[in-house]
């Protein structure tokens, strides 16, 4: 049976290589837009997409950092590290715009809300505010840190409290979400690739023993 498979070696590749590779197969990607806080009060926002949920269970969600070529540390985390509390916004396709320009690497205590035109608002525990016009809104702190020897850090934080638009539930009471109705948008490969989530198909899932 002939190899149609090209196979790559990570750990011989060079880091841009890897990033490259992994970041164009593995999506698409949820965005976490991070709102944080400095130890002075000033407010940052910028997106990640190596970024998931990893437990319910309790409700910790990950988030990687990795290397800034313009300063030391990405100033997310420099003020997760310093405050502990911060607030994971998601981003529907109407704030993709207002997404990409916090993502620009401007000075450090730049409020990039301002830039964006972004409106906050008080989030419910955590000091640190949410926007406004995001669909859902996860109130985290931080639950650990974890370097794993690289060039880049790990952030597991719990999250403490959801705020969720009204409209985007199909049932509240029974917590059903209509993804047509939030309008998330996701990563996808190369530096400018997204994808929007409300192409969606359905699968029911199978019992045992499975039918034929």
């Amino acid at each position: 049976m002939p190899d149609t498979f090209s196979h790559f070696d990570l750990t011989a590749m060079p880091k841009s290589d890897v990033y490259k590779l992994l970041a164009s197969v593995i999506m698409p990607r949820p965005i976490a837009w991070v709102v944080s806080r400095d130890s002075a009060g000033s407010v940052n926002a910028a997106p990640f997409s190596f970024f998931n949920i990893l437990s319910a269970d309790p409700p910790l969600l990950a988030i990687c950092f990795a290397a800034a070529a313009d300063r030391e540390g990405k100033d997310t985390f420099s003020n997760i590290r310093e405050h502990n509390d911060f607030v994971v916004n998601l981003v529907p396709e109407e704030l993709a715009p207002q997404m990409n320009i916090t993502a620009t690497n401007a000075p450090r205590g730049t409020d990039e809300t301002k830039l964006a035109g972004l409106d906050l608002i008080p989030s419910s525990i955590v000091e640190v505010p949410r926007i406004a016009t995001s669909p859902v809104g996860l109130e985290c702190r931080l639950f650990q840190i974890i370097d794993p020897g690289g060039s880049s850090v790990i952030v597991l934080a719990r999250v403490l409290y959801a705020h969720v638009r009204t409209e985007a539930f199909a049932n509240l009471e029974r917590l059903y979400i209509d993804p047509h109705q939030l309008r998330l948008i996701g990563r996808m490969h190369g530096a400018n690739g997204y994808c929007r989530t409300t192409d969606i198909f359905t699968i029911d899932r199978k019992s045992w023993p499975l039918d034929e």
